[in-house]
Parts: C-alpha cells; sequence; structure tokens
C-alpha cells in the first residue's frame, strides 16, 4: 500500500476496504491523476459491500460494488461540472453531497465525520483552483495623457490668422477685378425704390425763365407735366406744384 494512503486510515474507517478501493483504481486512473481522499459508508448495521467516494485531482468517483462484490460501478464527475459541495454531520456519520452545472445532486451518506469533514475541504480547494486557472487576466493599464485646454490668448491668435486670409482673399479678388477691368456688383439693399426726381423745368429758349415764356408755351409745358402724371412718371403733388407755378403766369 502506497505511503500517502495511510492518511485515509484512522480509527472510524476499515483499512481493509480502504486497500480495497485504492487497488481497483489503480487501472482507472488517468495519467497525472492522483487521489486526494477516500471515504466509504460505515453503516450502523453489518455492510459486506459498502459505497466508497474518491476524490482525485482532476475528479470525484462514487464507487458501488455489485455482484457480492466481485465487480464495481465507477461513476466520475470532472471538477469542471462541480458547482457545489456540502456535509450534513448526522448522529450516525455525515453525508458528503455535491451539486453539478446540471442541476443534478449527488450524496453518499454514513461517511465517518473526520473523513466527510477532509473531503469537503480538499473538494472546496480544487474548486478554488478551478476558479484561479479560469479568472481572465487583467488587462494592462493604458496611460493617457490628459487633454490640455487651449489657452483664450490661443484662441484669439487663431482668430485673427483666419481674419488675415480672409482679408488677403478679398484684396486677391479686387486685384483680379481691376486687372480684368470688371466692375464689382453693387450690392442689393432690400430698400423702397426712389421716386424718380421732379423733371426740370423745361425751357423752350436758351436761359428762358416761366415769366419770359408765352402764354402757348406755358400751355404746352403744363400739358407735357400733365402726360407725365398720367404715364406716371411723377407724382400728383409734383404735378399740382408745377401747375400752380405755371397758372401763376397765365
Amino acid at each position: 500500500m502506497k505511503e500517502h494512503i495511510k492518511n485515509f486510515l484512522n480509527e472510524e474507517q476499515d483499512p481493509k476496504a480502504v486497500e480495497k478501493i485504492t487497488s481497483k483504481l489503480n487501472d482507472i486512473l488517468m495519467r497525472g491523476e492522483e487521489i486526494g481522499y477516500i471515504g466509504v459508508q460505515k453503516k450502523p448495521a453489518i455492510n459486506v459491500f459498502p459505497d466508497s467516494i474518491v476524490l482525485t485531482n482532476k475528479r470525484i468517483i462514487i464507487c458501488k460494488p455489485k455482484n457480492l462484490g466481485l465487480s464495481m460501478d465507477f461513476t466520475d464527475f470532472p471538477w469542471t461540472q462541480v458547482s457545489a459541495t456540502f456535509v450534513k454531520e448526522n448522529i450516525l456519520g455525515s453525508e458528503f453531497s455535491f451539486t453539478t452545472t446540471t442541476d443534478l445532486t449527488v450524496s453518499i451518506d454514513y461517511i465517518p465525520k473526520i473523513q466527510a469533514r477532509k473531503i469537503n475541504t480538499f473538494a472546496k480547494e480544487q474548486l478554488e483552483l478551478l476558479k484561479e486557472v479560469h479568472v481572465p487576466a487583467q488587462p494592462e493599464s493604458v496611460y493617457t495623457e490628459p487633454q490640455v485646454t487651449p489657452e483664450p490668448a490661443a484662441v484669439v491668435e487663431e482668430a485673427e490668422e483666419i481674419e488675415e486670409v480672409e482679408t488677403e482673399e478679398v484684396n486677391d479678388f479686387a486685384e483680379i477685378i481691376n486687372n480684368t477691368g470688371m466692375q464689382p456688383a453693387a450690392p442689393v439693399y432690400n430698400e423702397v425704390p426712389a421716386q424718380p426726381a421732379a423733371p426740370a423745368q423745361e425751357k423752350s429758349g436758351k436761359d428762358k425763365t416761366l415769366s419770359e415764356l408765352s402764354k402757348e408755351e406755358l400751355f404746352d409745358k403744363l400739358q407735357n407735366y400733365k402726360k407725365l402724371l398720367d404715364n406716371g412718371l411723377i407724382l400728383q403733388g409734383e404735378y399740382d406744384a408745377l401747375k400752380r407755378e405755371i397758372l401763376a403766369y397765365l
């Protein structure tokens, strides 16, 4: 019997039962698999072929003898399928149980109390090791330099540069207009168009005033102003003022 198997033997377990289970496990252990703990049922009544539980570094194995102990059924559960383990201590021994990721509960009763506690401790250690293996590595922290807010002066300088560029573009455009002889388009304003100015007083001769005109010439001038009024070229007020002025000399 291997030296470490002695750790599973105590006053509450049958050494012969442990040795029998160990001899059968040698044929089913995988490469690199080592036995951690073995627990054998110890019922108050005579139990010639007890069930047992074996914990290795890779799985939990439930061993159940059959055919009067000539053969045995092995049911194993890898640690990746075990979600939690429990121990319930009773008056006569303890019950060790565990749940799987598929919501299956497996238990074995009448395990000696001391051995049940050791089995539960070993099982929890294996689950903790499994969690550490699957914990994702934390990403390395990346240092990011703080963004510096530009000073107001820098913003003003940038605005002045934009204004200078716009001024240069306007000056260049003016030079192009002057060189090509093109006249820049006059700005359009939405103002009310100015009314046409009243035409200058027509004279029939050079340097003649109304006082120098004859009655016929004054009459003709009045008719001309009437035509301008009818054609909308002068306003009624302008026509009335010119009419009064002419009538003053008739």
